[in-house]
């Protein structure tokens, strides 16, 4: 089975930006009823893959619609956790300069970021990537994960869907998406995404199967 993996900070660690009860609800039972559907679904169909990278592209390609959505919208998750810290860290070095020449620095990054986020209808997700070695941002809806995109690499991952920000936000996802880029983004895990990019790797992976 898969594991829901830990959050990597306290549930309150992300206030006043996300609160604790949004972080309770959404890992503790978005996230955690994914995991565990997603389990159920493998068992009944006797899938025995060990990544969940695996099981994300096997349910896509087969048309199998049920498992294919929890188990990206599992793997999503589990990025978008480590897209967030409490303490975060102004970019420097390569990612720095690929801000800087793809995006004409921070700002432009944000308004991209945030207007991608603002601008996408209904659910979905906000990703910054590398692609032929140039930064990019996308949204996927739903459940739809970059790992159906060869050739992309995720440096960081926002959630949109309303469970994400509705708490504490209604449906101000613009003032959400703002604060989250602001104060939560993590610059270090999108640097160890680019460093993996650029040695044509895809970096991140979500905890392996256990028996």
């Amino acid at each position: 089975m898969f594991v829901l993996p830990d959050l990597p900070y306290p549930h309150e660690a992300l206030e006043p930006t996300m609160s604790a009860d949004t972080l309770r609800t959404h890992h503790g039972k978005h996230h955690a009823k994914y995991v565990e559907v997603m389990n159920q679904l493998l068992q009944q169909k006797g899938w025995n893959q060990t990544t969940l990278e695996e099981v994300v592209v096997k349910a896509h390609d087969e048309g199998e619609t049920k498992l294919f959505n929890n188990a990206a919208q599992a793997w999503n998750h589990g990025f978008f956790w480590d897209s967030m810290t409490p303490n975060p860290v102004a970019p420097t070095g390569a990612l720095a300069e690929a801000i800087e020449r793809d995006c004409g620095g921070m700002a432009g990054l944000r308004e991209r970021f945030v207007t991608e986020g603002v601008n996408h209808f209904a659910s979905g997700w906000v990703w910054l990537a590398m692609h032929a070695g140039r930064l990019e941002v996308l949204s996927t809806h739903d459940a739809d994960s970059i790992l159906l995109r060869p050739g992309k690499t995720p440096l960081l991952l926002c959630d949109v869907w309303e469970h994400a920000y509705y708490l504490d936000y209604k449906q101000d996802r613009k003032t959400f998406l703002e604060g989250w880029f602001d104060k939560l983004a993590n610059w270090k895990l999108a640097a160890a995404q680019l460093d993996a990019a650029a040695r044509d790797q895809f970096g991140w992976r979500y905890p392996a199967r256990v028996e």
